[in-house]
């Protein structure tokens, strides 16, 4: 038996159970091996001597450390909580345990993170967006470490991804904001440097004008880290221009409702004197007042469909095509006609 305040051992679960030290490792490990009368002894003493296993033992011995490690670029609202949550949750039922971090859109910090969790063992990697320098892909190459790309999707890419089109969708919602009679547009977006996610929205936004015969003068963007504060700040900016806007198309619900906040604020009526358009579909678009026009992405989906590719790649050394998914448009009271249309 261990002495007092000493650490227990797997030999101490043995000893108390009256089964040898093997018996105890099936019984952690492969439950189903063992008959019920023994696993309940072996369950009972683990619980009696407070005993977890040594988890750098274990990893040595399967030379695997059954955990997946996600790193997201913030966690300051729930753009990524959804998907991340759908991501843990089959990877649960997989026996993965997830670490997630949080780089604050930094990619030096990034940079550790992706390092910290290869020296703890990880067994694969969730990264978000693409946009990232070519050697941190080459200095995961080299230790073979599976690494999927979420929250976008392009086929093309040198790491393969689960997510969706961010031009497309973006284009999909401007053309229908155009096609309601705005022709004056301020899209207020995320930091688009080193963020392709923000990047394609913007682009998505430019393909619109171009394909409806407008001009760049039809179209002022201001680019602003991703808060509500900031989005009401960029709402006055836009508003302030000699010919302001009629729609406001934002790069995500969280600048959008910093916007529609600023717009009351101003005595301006939502969407009689101005609209305002989101992205993402997170729950604030549904609570917000008014409702959030926006574009609903599959965070759950995503996150589970994520989970499953990536269990494939580090269990089977499954070579990725990745998924792309598919996102609409939700139409709520954000969204009108201009007044002169």
């Amino acid at each position: 038996m261990s002495k007092l305040g000493s650490v227990p051992t797997l030999d101490d679960v043995a000893k108390m159970a009256g089964v040898s030290t093997a018996t105890v490792s099936r019984c952690l490990n492969n439950p189903d091996r063992v008959v019920e009368a023994t696993r309940q002894r072996v369950l009972t003493a683990v619980d009696a001597l407070g005993y977890t296993p040594n988890f750098a033992a274990r990893v040595m011995a399967a030379k695997r450390s059954s955990t997946i490690g996600a790193i997201i670029p913030t966690m300051e609202n729930a753009i990524f909580a959804r998907g991340l949550q759908a991501f843990q949750e089959e990877l649960h039922q997989h026996g993965y345990t997830l670490l997630v971090s949080s780089s604050a859109y930094k990619p030096d910090i990034e940079d550790e993170q992706i390092r910290t969790l290869v020296a703890r063992g990880a067994d694969g990697l969730l990264l978000i967006g693409h946009d990232r320098d070519p050697h941190i892909y080459d200095y995961l190459e080299q230790r073979k470490i599976p690494v999927l790309v979420a929250w976008s999707f392009q086929p093309d890419a040198q790491i393969p991804s689960v997510g969706f089109d961010n031009r497309a969708a973006m284009f999909e919602l401007a053309n229908h904001v155009i096609g309601l009679g705005h022709r004056q547009i301020g899209m207020i977006s995320g930091v688009s440097a080193g963020n392709d996610r923000a990047y394609l929205r913007i682009e998505g936004v430019r393909d619109a004008i171009s394909q409806n015969d407008m001009t760049p003068s039809n179209l002022t963007i201001i680019e602003t880290p991703y808060d509500i504060d900031n989005g009401a700040e960029a709402f006055t900016q836009l508003m302030s221009q000699e010919t302001p806007p009629t729609a406001i198309l934002c790069g995500n619900d969280v600048l959008a409702v910093g916007a529609v906040r600023r717009a009351q604020e101003m005595g301006l009526k939502v969407p009689e004197d101005i609209s305002i358009t989101g992205f993402d579909d997170i729950e604030l678009a549904r609570i917000a007042s008014p409702g959030l026009t926006t574009v609903h992405v599959p965070h759950r989906e995503m996150g589970r469909q994520a989970a499953l590719e990536l269990v494939e790649m580090v269990e089977n050394k499954a070579i990725s095509a990745g998924l792309r998914l598919d996102t609409k448009i939700v139409e709520r009271q954000s969204l009108g006609r201009p007044a002169h249309a």
